[in-house]
């Protein structure tokens, strides 16, 4: 819990001394109270008294009270300060490491708890430093400086406010051993409700077209049922807390005016007015020393939660990343080669390799592609070349050198892919086509754009927007159709003009004849870089100058379109499965 604080600035930490330093002096204000109230008590009965002295300490009592209230405000301020400026470092920390965690720490962790991490756990530990800040100094301050006031006045209040506090650690103790384990229970169960809540959003088409609502329904109420459950448990907890120490406190108040009604009536005459007046001095006091200790329960309500977020964040800020930047920084005249060298790959903790001994090249004006049945390594074999995952056996090299020896923004900087699922951001066209930098370029011209929308064969579609590049895009580019994303996400690759064009199956949603003239205005521009095509289709690929064919992780066989007809048996299946005898003889 404590390492979490190393992220506060030298600023924030003098805000905290002036908190400390601020609630000290509302403190003393408040002790003070007590003191005006017993010379007014005194005044009022002793004998020949002026109002003159009444109203004395009357202004002297409002001028602690409003004091104390100034105080209390900038206490406030400070404290709030430091909190939402360490919750913003805070969130921005957990930010920029998830963008640089590979595809394998992101799944450990999961998407939806990803989430909660960086909004519900960081909240928890902001409401602590708004609540804590103030509370548990001054709380701790408070009751140290009454019990000094009022050690000295009578034993049996003494015994009486000590029972009471006594009390109230244990309830405070019981409540905490019952309450803290479910803690840890309601982060992960709010990760659940996220992930079963983002789940049914993205996949809400899917869930009506197969009229699937009430068995989504089922799960949300399901993760919904156990975490109100698990909070109205700790709430009923809690519950008993409040009622509890309201009868401490009364029967405080009680034990202190029915011991000094037997004290003041066993005193002598001229005792019995400072008697009295002791009296009410210690029953402030006494309640100053309980309320303090009512105000630390709360902290020990929101400690708890906050030690749970703060672990969970930490997990997050110390895991380190698998994918490593290297130093290598080369390549601004444009890639030569791309090498896959006995290439093998498993998935963390599976048992199997989803890639075995890969080797094939690819030389600056050639088109390679990569087929094969479903689940045989296509998308994953990509990936390694973007560095989303490092290979387990073997290397892959850009231009002779080991990925791994490159820095990832270099060698991001030099391909342009197109993955699997079209992905749009909301905002613009514009800001879509032109989206991220190359080489520090991280605007593009309209002529840039619209030449990368032409090529894509999205230029079509566009200018009959209403705002053409600026028309708005959704969120998940949900109100352009699948082909539309699809030839815009392709388009966002050209405008890159990136050394390396990889295309994860990105023509699927495309008509043949589209597909056809796509790939044919591709070919004008890809001859000066390398190009990867993963694909389905036959007539995707058969123009390439190389296919890779992938069986089970594996090469089956390797060559042109006429080749591996002839040679591989794999190929053979696939193709005769989509087209006849005479249309492949024709592609």
């Amino acid at each position: 819990m404590i390492r979490i604080f190393k992220y506060l600035q030298k600023r924030e930490l003098i805000l905290i001394l002036v908190t400390f330093i601020l609630t000290g002096l509302q403190v003393f204000l408040e002790l003070k109270l007590p003191e005006y109230m017993s010379r007014i008590t005194n005044v009022i009965v002793a004998p020949g008294s002026a109002l003159q002295d009444v109203i004395t300490a009357g202004t002297y009592m409002l001028l602690c009270a409003f004091g104390g209230l100034a105080v209390s405000v900038l206490v406030g301020f400070c404290s709030t300060r430091v909190a939402t400026g360490f919750s913003m470092r805070l969130r921005a920390a957990v930010y920029h490491k998830v963008t640089d965690f590979s595809l394998e720490e992101i799944n450990e962790f999961s998407t939806a708890s990803l989430i909660t991490r960086s909004t519900n756990d960081i909240v928890q530990i902001q409401m602590l430093l708004v609540m804590g800040m103030g509370i548990i100094f001054r709380s701790v301050l408070m009751a140290t400086l009454a019990i000094l006031k009022i050690r000295a006045k009578s034993w049996q209040w003494t015994f009486s406010t000590g029972v009471a506090v006594l009390l109230l650690i244990m309830i405070i103790v019981i409540l905490m051993i019952v309450a803290v384990p479910k803690f840890k229970l309601i982060q992960n169960m709010t990760d659940n409700l996220n992930r079963v809540t983002r789940e049914n959003l993205t996949g809400i088409r899917v869930v009506r077209a197969y009229n699937a609502q009430k068995f989504q329904q089922g799960k949300f109420r399901e993760a919904n049922d156990e975490l109100t459950d698990t909070h109205l448990f700790v709430g009923k907890t809690m519950a008993i807390m409040s009622p509890g120490m309201s009868i401490i406190m009364s029967g405080l108040s009680l034990s202190i005016y029915w011991i000094g009604a037997i004290l003041i009536q066993e005193a002598a005459t001229a005792d019995k007015l400072v008697l009295f007046s002791d009296m009410v001095v210690f029953s402030s006091y006494a309640m100053q020393v309980v309320m303090s200790f009512m105000m630390m329960t709360m902290i020990f309500l929101i400690l708890p939660r906050a030690a749970v977020s703060a672990k969970r964040i930490l997990e997050v800020l110390d895991t380190k990343k698998k994918i490593t930047d290297g130093t290598e920084t080369q390549g601004k005249e444009g890639v030569r080669e791309v090498t896959f060298d006995h290439v093998s790959f498993a998935y963390p903790d599976a048992g199997e390799e989803v890639l075995s001994d890969i080797s094939f090249s690819a030389k600056k004006g050639e088109t390679v592609a990569f087929i094969g049945s479903t689940g045989c390594g296509k998308t994953t074999l990509v990936n390694l070349l973007v560095r989303f995952y490092d290979v387990t056996k073997g290397a892959v090299y850009v231009d002779g050198v080991n990925v791994k020896d490159y820095k990832c923004e270099a060698l991001r900087d030099k391909i342009g892919l197109v993955p699997q699922r079209a992905t749009l951001f909301a905002g613009t066209i514009r800001s879509n086509v032109g989206y991220g930098d190359k080489n520090g370029v991280s605007e593009y011209t309209d002529e840039e754009v619209w030449k990368a929308l032409e090529i894509a064969q999205a230029k079509e579609f566009v200018e009959k927007l209403e705002d053409g590049l600026e028309a708005h895009v959704a969120q998940g580019g949900s109100n352009f159709s699948g082909g539309q994303k699809q030839r815009l996400s392709i388009a966002r690759a050209i405008c890159r003009k990136p050394d390396i064009y990889v295309f994860d199956d990105s023509f699927s949603a495309l008509d043949y004849k589209t597909d056809r003239i796509l790939r044919g205005e591709l070919k004008k521009i890809t001859k000066d870089a390398i190009t990867l095509i993963v694909a389905q289709r036959i007539g995707t690929i058969a123009d390439a100058d190389c296919i890779v064919v992938l069986d089970d992780g594996r090469v089956a066989g390797m060559g042109t379109h006429k080749e591996l007809l002839a040679n591989c048996e794999v190929y053979r299946q696939i193709a005769y499965s989509q087209l006849s005898k005479e249309e492949l003889e024709n592609e």
